[in-house]
């Protein structure tokens, strides 16, 4: 087994034991598990070449703050670190942009995914919008705003050759959060982690098998 793939093996068997976790309500356990998947997914990019380029180096850059993001909404009763959660992610998505930024991109697909994505995500914050605490709403519209963005370039990027696993990855991620924002500001219960983590996870390791498509 060479080291991606052992990453991917540690990922999927922390995620696991994490779900495992959220399903008892454990925190020490998903402080066991949670920072070992999110540190798994930096070894598949590292093992992947994120060293190697430009773009990999922002996409690492991202991970790591997503890294950061994970361990910090971890707390589930201190609403300024899960602010603090949620600007880290938000920068993730802001280094991500830049790392597809590095890369050629297709305009007519850009304007299609952004289109949807627009809609998609209007939609989304329509529903949720009666949920979130005053204070909250400023914050998650500019999210809204950065990760469709994010995943508007990575659309493009893998319509103009790059590889698939950057949109799948970038809109499994968007998706992902949806579960996150029902989880904690409509309906807290194990249904929204036991699908948006899986997902999220997935979507980060696909994120960060993309550095080795670039080197070819």
């Amino acid at each position: 087994m060479n080291t991606i793939s052992a990453a991917i093996a540690v990922c999927a068997l922390a995620v696991a034991g994490l779900l495992v976790a959220e399903r008892r309500g454990s925190q020490a356990g998903k402080w066991l598990s949670k920072p070992v998947a999110s540190a798994a997914f930096v070894a598949v990019a590292l093992g992947s070449g994120a060293l190697e380029s430009s773009y990999g180096q922002a996409l690492l850059a991202g991970l790591l703050l997503c890294l950061v993001g994970d361990i910090l909404l971890i707390p589930q009763t201190r609403p300024a670190i899960f602010r603090a959660g949620v600007f880290a992610f938000l920068a993730g998505h802001v280094a991500y942009a830049a790392a597809f930024l590095t890369r050629p991109l297709s305009l007519a697909w850009m304007f299609i995914a952004g289109a949807g994505l627009a809609l998609a995500l209007w939609q989304v914050w329509r529903w949720l919008r009666p949920a979130l605490p005053a204070d909250m709403r400023r914050p998650v519209q500019a999210y809204f705003a950065v990760i469709a963005v994010m995943a508007t370039l990575a659309c493009g990027l893998t319509a103009a050759g790059g590889p698939a696993t950057v949109a799948v990855g970038a809109l499994a991620f968007t998706a992902s959060d949806i579960s996150v924002a029902r989880d904690r500001f409509v309906r807290p219960q194990f249904l929204n982690r036991a699908w948006g983590l899986p997902l999220y996870y997935a979507a980060q390791v696909l994120l960060a098998l993309s550095p080795a498509a670039m080197l070819r």
